[in-house]
């Protein structure tokens, strides 16, 4: 802890003490020189000097100083150099007590009025100076230049943000009455930070942890991309994320800040609350948690302040000449300072500074209730205000600050620094009192009990202080405001190639979905606004050709000569690129398709995000980022590329994707569609962009599409075609066999569309079915608007009852339905009340194989002839009933042989299963 010689003006020893009187004075020397250098070249010529004395070192003697990625347990900033408050601490306490005090309240009487409502007291405690300094001090909420900052809220400290806001004057107390009760009369307040819920307030959900300090990784890196690109001309925002300490284990909180040094992003600050606690107890019990991020994000290259100890340590911390302050200091595991925390002055320094005489020294001027309230930096305005200051000022790399605090601060006997406190929720009368002396809020010992809120006159002196503060620094925080205007529909001129298909010619869906981008990239309406996002993955899909188009964003440009520029579609990078080509990540990929499909509201520019992976990748993987895209009202296409569980020939199990539109069911505001066809694929992106970006609606599209060449047929000419692709369902082609006896409807999707074609022509060629085929683009809006439909009638009985969309257009459709798809059989099945018939779902159950795509769809039964016996079997049970005249039964001894003529396996393994 003692290896970095930049702080030894604070550590004025190594760990080996001098043994003699010679080593004493050698010391003292180096050090008065040392001392010289910093008062007349300052920290920076020091820093040389002492890279140059160990350079000299290593190499005349061959002398390595020890690797250290940490500095002493100590502040960052030294006390002589903090810069002046610029408010009145006294008001600001003031305010920040009432803060407390209603969040705790809100905390409280939502538990008084019914047992198990939640909530949360504790984290805030911890860290409303952390908030409060930031309020009064440096959130803008805009610019001189029109810029503004962008706060990502501690989820779990909502109530504090609450309270602030009622005292604000924006949120009334009727709904700080309601916290966690939003379907009361009058609404309530969400239990933490949610968009969807709280449009006009909240920005960003960041409860489920590890997803607020990855979204402002990439939204800091996005607002550097729309500058770069000019869509963005002001400066000076910043982004902060507020987080936990126990949060920073979750993979996504730690996974991408070396892209935050990469990129130079000196407009995100990290603040880490280092309360040393998580939800169950330490996060660190038996190391440092402060020391160990330290190291973390030294290494990664950010610039890392630690605040540590609060102002009441100065002259203690002054007084250490000798260094054994700090290494005690250091000593100390995070499990032993909680205990202190929780124990008496007495306690603290008998364990603390009673293993050393000279300790004891320090400390003798102190009574033990002295010693008991020395605060720590993160409940420290003075040393908060200096952190941020230099984290404002600093340039060329992401700040973090690890802010050490106590958890429950304040709660006294009812959790401060307790192991339960994350779970507090109650308060006795005799710890409502202690609060309410402790932090000096007026109010009487009768009215405890309620744990009243109380907010002062408008005209007061706390009340006045906080409005004017914010007037000074633009407004008010957070709040959310879509100020973006509405785009113009891109014209039908764009789409109409696709209406034609590709008169024989092959093409994958993948293809003609590269090719729409490839055009709306040049229209010059909205092609400075589409914004490509793919995670290594360009190449898989058929994008190469957008690189010399658009370029590959690149905050430095191409420092290099790509090894392909000989080539047409080399790999070129761009200061002002337009694609975002973020390496094998799919959770930074969708936090930059957040930030783009949110910049409309975030900053009043309605960017349209492309995201294309593989669509394996999606919903399994980072469905909680899409669930939080969905709560951030987000906008933009999602697209699954090599979709399906059979279409992507030879990668096996891991990569091939049959459920993702099941996955995709749960997300209320996500329309999912699986095409077939060119023409499909142009009106659904089409609609959306109309419905999203001219309309203003708060949805947003999942698209799946294949790489498996095949003939785009052209669009049919009958009417309702258009509207049967978006609702999900319309009639593609009807059988040509008129006077047959049997008849069955088909319905195909996606990549199994083909195989219900080539069934189609079977069953009217070898059996006498006439067999319709019907495209189903979309089980999920089949679903959603029947259910609307049952829902309408059950609460309007008298009314003339509406008829599903699904049910109107397969009316007087005779035979069974069999529904044929590239996903798991319970996604056709959704639908299944709703058809008027039989419906047999032939999915694709399972784990996927290693093998190529006819393989692979007898395997999984989806293949022509599988859709072939599935409806001769279940003709078969229709007719089972009926008077059989023996031209047109369907008999079991027909489907024996049709089995055997059809070459499939009655006894093949189950793929479902095995």
């Amino acid at each position: 802890m003692m290896g970095d010689c930049i702080l030894i003006r604070e550590v004025r020893v190594a760990e080996t003490q001098p043994t003699n009187g010679i080593e004493v004075l050698e010391t003292r020397e180096w050090l008065d020189s040392l001392d010289y250098v910093l008062s007349r070249g300052g920290p920076d010529r020091a820093g040389r000097l002492l890279q140059q004395l160990a350079l000299h070192a290593r190499r005349e003697a061959g002398i390595n100083l020890p690797f250290s990625a940490t500095t002493p347990y100590q502040n960052t900033i030294p006390s002589r150099q903090q810069p002046p408050f610029p408010g009145s601490q006294e008001m600001e306490r003031r305010i920040k007590s009432l803060v407390r005090w209603n969040a705790m309240a809100m905390v409280v009487r939502a538990n008084k009025i019914q047992e198990g409502i939640g909530g949360h007291i504790s984290t805030f405690a911890s860290a409303a100076t952390l908030y409060e300094v930031a309020f009064n001090h440096f959130f803008q909420a805009a610019t001189e230049s029109g810029d503004r900052d962008v706060v990502y809220f501690q989820g779990h400290a909502a109530p504090g943000i609450y309270a602030r806001a009622y005292l604000e004057g924006r949120i009334p107390k009727e709904k700080l009455e309601n916290f966690r009760r939003e379907l009361k009369p009058g609404g309530g307040l969400s239990s933490y930070p949610h968009p969807w819920l709280m449009p006009d307030f909240w920005e960003f959900p960041t409860v489920s942890m590890g997803l607020g300090p990855i979204q402002a990784i990439y939204h800091a890196r996005f607002i550097k991309y729309l500058e770069n690109r000019g869509l963005k001309t002001s400066t000076g925002g910043k982004v902060w994320a507020f987080v936990g300490d126990g949060e920073m284990d979750e993979p996504e909180a730690l996974g991408s800040i070396t892209l935050a040094s990469r990129e130079r992003l000196d407009n995100l600050i990290f603040v880490v609350n280092c309360n040393l606690q998580r939800l169950d107890g330490p996060v660190r019990g038996n190391g440092k948690i402060i020391q160990e991020l330290e190291a973390i994000f030294r290494g990664a290259g950010w610039n890392v302040i630690k605040l540590i100890w609060g102002g009441d340590w100065d002259p203690i911390i002054q007084s250490d000449r000798d260094g054994l302050l700090v290494r005690r200091m250091g000593e100390i595991t995070d499990g032993q300072y909680q205990k202190y925390f929780v124990e008496s002055g007495a306690y603290f320094r008998q364990n603390f500074f009673g293993t050393d005489p000279r300790l004891l020294k320090m400390v003798e001027h102190l009574s033990d209730e002295q010693l008991a309230r020395m605060r720590l930096g993160g409940h420290d305005p003075i040393k908060v205000h200096a952190a941020y200051k230099a984290a404002v000022e600093h340039t060329g790399s992401p700040t973090v600050i690890l802010a050490k605090t106590i958890k429950g601060y304040g709660l006294g006997e009812a959790g401060e620094g307790k192991n339960i406190t994350h779970q507090q929720k109650k308060l006795n009368d005799d710890e409502l009192q202690i609060f309410r002396s402790r932090f000096g809020i007026p109010v009487a010992d009768g009215e405890l009990h309620d744990a009243p809120f109380y907010r002062p006159a408008d005209d007061s002196a706390e009340i006045k202080y906080m409005q004017e503060r914010r007037k000074q620094l633009g407004g008010y925080l957070p709040v959310r405001k879509v100020c973006a205007t509405p785009l113009k529909p891109v014209s039908e001129a764009l789409f109409e190639e696709f209406y034609k298909g590709t008169e024989g010619r092959e093409a994958s869906t993948t293809m003609v979905f590269v090719r729409i981008l490839s055009k709306l990239l040049r229209d010059p309406e909205v092609g400075r606004f589409i914004v490509p996002v793919v995670p290594d993955e360009a190449r898989t899909f058929g994008m190469e050709a957008l690189f010399r188009q658009v370029g590959i964003y690149s905050s430095v440009g191409q420092l290099y000569e790509p090894v392909d520029m000989d080539m047409l579609l080399y790999y070129k990078e761009a200061k002002n690129g337009q694609i975002l080509e973020e390496g094998i990540t799919e959770a930074g990929s969708m936090c930059s398709f957040i930030a783009a499909g949110t910049a409309y509201a975030n900053h009043g520019i309605n960017t349209i995000p492309f995201f294309i992976y593989y669509s394996m990748f999606g919903f399994q993987r980072i469905g909680d980022l899409i669930w939080a895209a969905a709560d951030m009202r987000c906008r933009g296409f999602l697209i699954g590329g090599t979709a399906g569980r059979t279409t992507l020939a030879g990668e096996g199990l891991q990569h091939q994707d049959g459920h993702s539109h099941v996955l995709a069911l749960p997300v209320p505001n996500l329309l999912a569609y699986d095409p077939a066809f060119a023409y499909e694929i142009a009106i659904i992106i089409q609609d959306g962009i109309k419905r999203m970006y001219v309309d203003g609606e708060s949805i947003f599209y999942y698209l799946t599409v294949t790489n498996e060449p095949l003939p785009m047929p052209e669009m049919p000419s009958q009417p309702g075609v258009r509207e049967g692709i978006l609702k999900g369902l319309y009639r593609y082609r009807t059988s040509e066999k008129k006077n047959a006896k049997l008849h069955a409807q088909l319905l195909g999707s996606g990549a199994i569309m083909f195989e219900v074609l080539k069934a189609q022509a079977i069953l009217e060629k070898n059996y006498g079915v006439a067999a319709d085929v019907w495209s189903v683009t979309s089980y999920k809006e089949l679903y959603r608007e029947a259910n609307d439909c049952m829902r309408w009638n059950m609460l309007h009985p008298t009314q003339t009852a509406k008829v599903p969309y699904v049910t109107q257009t397969l009316k007087g459709a005779s035979g069974p339905f069999i529904a044929a798809s590239d996903y798991m059989k319970v996604l056709p099945d959704s639908i299944a009340q709703w058809v008027p018939g039989k419906l047999v779902s032939l999915g694709t159950d399972g784990f996927g194989r290693s093998e190529n795509r006819a393989s692979l769809r007898d395997f999984f039964e989806v293949d022509a002839k599988h859709i072939v016996l599935a409806t001769l079997h279940a003709l078969a049970g229709e007719k089972s009933g009926e008077k059989k005249d023996g031209a047109d039964a369907v008999s079991a001894k027909l489907l024996e042989k049709a089995i055997r003529d059809l070459g499939i396996d009655p006894e093949k393994r189950n793929p479902a299963t095995s």
